[in-house]
């Protein structure tokens, strides 16, 4: 099992923890809320957890063009 750490805009892979056992109080999940944990968690079929996360660069992106946030995806 991995947990996967991807980009929700550009989709980039920004870092995976490979671990047979991960607790998942020291990753911080149970600090969001339940609707949070919906939209950021996704259990993948082969075990994996892909967390959706933002990049330096679409935060940069989206700092610099606010009504981005409306959007559902500014990546072209």
């Amino acid at each position: 099992m991995a947990i996967l750490y991807k980009c929700r805009h550009c989709k980039q892979l920004l870092g995976t923890i490979n671990q047979d056992v991960i607790d998942a109080k020291l990753l911080g999940f149970q600090a969001l809320s339940s609707e949070d944990r919906k939209e950021m968690i996704q259990y993948v079929e082969n075990g994996d957890i892909e967390i959706k996360v933002i990049c330096e660069d679409c935060q940069d992106t989206l700092e610099h063009n606010p009504h981005y946030h409306a959007l559902d995806s500014f990546i072209q």
